[in-house]
């Protein structure tokens, strides 16, 4: 078995392979499988960890020439939309993290626990949401099973490593009273938040609120569903928060949500306010489960929650969901 992590340098493709250590995919730990690691021209020849061995960088042509079984992709739209098919030309199966695939027709945008029955034995290519879709629609899934999803009103807390290291390190640089080098916003991030994840578009909204419309659509297969989301960045290293008013197609029994929400593949409700347990990015750093609290009616509104959703976004929202969808694509072998 042979499996390729494309851009391993970077902050994701690092936790991929850590992803795949931890959870010993296809042997890894034990001799039985064969990482093969690739990144930028400036890192090839340097070596990375994995399974207890260290791995080689290569660039990702020499990548395609050893026909691994797997690509896991982390190295932008750019690479993706030009390596991803030379992969699949080689009989690679390509799961990619970035956004270059995932509204393209005949290409499955896949949470491992939602929809992996979108997933074809002939697909070669495979799209990981967006990190806050993820985390959302795995909460909801179980809601849209039992009663189906009207309409949805998000907003996201998202954390400065959703914009990479330069992220990272506007926000210390800032901490210590320095100017950044380079910057990933346009306004300081210490002590503020930014209304302003993504590119601004004609409409006002931002191409980050405008994935988590798209995406969920699709991911539930129901153009139906309204969506409105605002995306707001925040001085926090690791996890996204959101904020999800549901309004679901039918009424509901609040208990039996809460039900729903612990029987939930890769969710943890966290949801006693009386002693103030709820979810928090602090909690999830590290961690690959979506927790979910504040599960509540809404008295405005029938038929209508509100909840809060909290996950690693390096993690579930894009290292880890990449990595089950290998795993689960292992076991259908």
């Amino acid at each position: 078995m042979k499996i390729a992590v494309v851009g391993a340098t970077g902050l994701v493709g690092r936790e991929m392979l850590k992803v795949l250590e931890e959870r010993n995919v296809a042997g890894v730990n034990d001799g039985n499988c064969e990482i093969i690691v690739a990144a930028s021209s400036r890192s090839v020849g340097k070596e990375v960890m994995c399974g207890g061995k260290k791995w080689q960088l290569v660039n990702v042509d020499d990548a395609v020439s050893q026909r691994p079984d797997y690509a896991i992709f982390s190295a932008g739209g750019a690479a993706s939309l030009e390596y991803a098919p030379k992969f699949a030309e080689v009989g690679t199966v390509v799961v990619d993290n970035s956004s270059a695939w995932r509204m393209t027709d005949g290409v499955p945008l896949v949470v491992a626990e939602v929809n992996m029955d979108a997933v074809k034995d002939s697909d070669r290519i495979i799209a990981n949401p967006n990190c806050s879709t993820i985390q959302m629609v795995l909460a909801l899934s179980g809601l849209q099973k039992r009663w189906g999803i009207k309409r949805l009103v998000v907003s996201t807390y998202q954390s400065v490593t959703g914009s990479g290291l330069k992220g990272i390190r506007q926000l210390e640089s800032e901490e210590r009273g320095e100017d950044p080098e380079t910057r990933a916003y346009p306004w300081q991030i210490h002590r503020n938040i930014l209304p302003h994840g993504g590119d601004f578009q004609s409409d006002g909204y931002t191409t980050e609120e405008e994935k988590l419309v798209r995406e969920t659509r699709k991911i539930f297969n129901d153009p139906t569903i309204g969506v409105s989301a605002t995306v707001a960045r925040v001085p926090v290293v690791g996890g996204h928060s959101e904020s999800v008013n549901v309004e679901l197609k039918e009424e509901f029994d609040i208990e039996e949500v809460i039900q729903i929400i612990k029987s939930t593949e890769g969710c943890l409700l966290v949801d006693n306010p009386a002693e103030n347990r709820y979810p928090m990015p602090i909690l999830t750093h590290g961690r690959d489960e979506v927790m979910v609290g504040r599960v509540r009616r809404d008295p405005s509104q029938p038929r209508t929650l509100n909840m809060w959703v909290v996950a690693d976004n390096l993690r579930k929202g894009a290292a880890t969901n990449a990595v089950e969808i290998v795993e689960k694509l292992l076991k259908r072998q």
